[in-house]
């Protein structure tokens, strides 16, 4: 007669292998609820870590610790999830900020002049002068003139002082021309008078560079005897 597997005796061996693996289970499951325990407990310290001491205190007198422990761990267990893949990921708003913030630097915005920029160079004033004679030989001059003419029309006082004012203000900017263009004045009081004479029927008559030199010093040695009367 045949014999049923399940009544035939067992051996040692297959006992013995068996309990092997029955105790290896165990083992393994107990090492991974040892392991999120102890996960559990580091994610307890880092919530509690930030709550303050009286907190804490109060928290233990009214047993609510234990509680508030269980769902700082589950809210952390919590992970983020969407209704579906079109909408976005939800995330719980209730999660303390870190204590070091990162702040982004900005670049510096530097402000340049380019008036100031080595790129472009000094200022020629020789050129400057050259360029912008025309202001100190004929514009000035000219409204000064012109000014000094509306002065004898003008009634109202105001004006008459405004107009004395922008007199002032010529004679500085004149007086502080570098060279003072001695010899632009002699040579414009020269070609003056040449247009009077030619209006007059006489040749005109140009001026050497010796002759305005000459004129030159005269014009400075007389300054000098106004300003220094003494020594006359």
């Amino acid at each position: 007669s045949k014999r049923d597997p399940e009544d035939e005796p067992v051996s040692d061996s297959e006992e013995s292998g068996d309990e092997e693996d029955v105790s290896s289970s165990s083992g393994s499951e107990s090492e991974s609820e040892n392991d999120q325990l102890a996960e559990r407990e580091r994610k307890l310290e880092r919530v509690l870590a930030d709550v303050p001491f009286g907190e804490l205190q109060r928290a233990r007198a009214d047993g609510s610790l234990a509680a508030r422990g269980v769902s700082a761990a589950a809210a952390a267990q919590k992970k983020a999830r969407r209704e579906s893949r079109k909408r976005p990921m939800e995330i719980s708003t209730n999660v303390r900020p870190p204590r070091l913030r990162e702040v982004i630097q900005v670049p510096k915005k530097v402000v340049r002049d380019p008036r100031f920029e080595p790129v472009y160079g000094t200022v020629d004033k020789e050129g400057f002068r050259k360029r912008y004679n025309f202001l100190f030989d004929h514009d000035l001059p000219a409204e000064k003139e012109k000014l000094q003419k509306s002065i004898k029309k003008l009634k109202d006082p105001n004006a008459i002082e405004e107009a004395k004012n922008q007199i002032t203000w010529i004679d500085k900017q004149l007086r502080s021309n570098p060279q003072k263009n001695v010899e632009s004045e002699i040579l414009r009081g020269h070609i003056k008078k040449e247009r009077e004479a030619a209006k007059a029927g006489k040749r005109p008559y140009y001026l050497k560079k010796s002759e305005i030199r000459e004129r030159k010093l005269m014009d400075k040695y007389n300054e000098l005897k106004v300003r220094h009367p003494e020594f006359n």
